[in-house]
This record gives C-alpha cells, sequence and structure tokens, in this order.
C-alpha cells in the first residue's frame, strides 16, 4: 500500500517541486500559492501546489544548438 501525501511543509515543498525557500515564501505572500497554517506549522496541500504549478507561465519554445565535435 503506497501512502500519497496530501500535504507539504515548505522544505517538503521546495524539494519536491524544485524550487528555493524565498521563491516560496514569495508566492505565498503574493498569494499564487495557497497554504494553510496548523498552530505554528505551514503547510501546503498537494492540490494548491499542482495548482500553483500549472498556473505558472508557459515558456517560449527553447531553441537548442547543436554541439560541434571537436
Amino acid at each position: 500500500m503506497t501512502i500519497i501525501k496530501q500535504a507539504f511543509s515548505i522544505e517538503e515543498f521546495c524539494t519536491a517541486y524544485s524550487v528555493g525557500r524565498s521563491l516560496a515564501y514569495e508566492e505565498m505572500s503574493e498569494g499564487r500559492l495557497q497554504y494553510r497554517k496548523v498552530g505554528r506549522r505551514v503547510v501546503i496541500r498537494k492540490v494548491d501546489a499542482d495548482r500553483w504549478l500549472d498556473d505558472l507561465p508557459v515558456g517560449d519554445t527553447v531553441k537548442f544548438s547543436k554541439a560541434t565535435a571537436a
């Protein structure tokens, strides 16, 4: 039986979504990343983290240059 996390601590969110703590706190303070308080702890529900990720702007097409052989 696999247990799927439904909420993350700040540290867990940053690790799972490959972002830094300052970006996470900035996104929360700007209201783009929803969070909950459990006592003094901040938790981010997985659905809110996924919504935040889905709401990020889509990047332009990335152009890769071919590496030249030496």
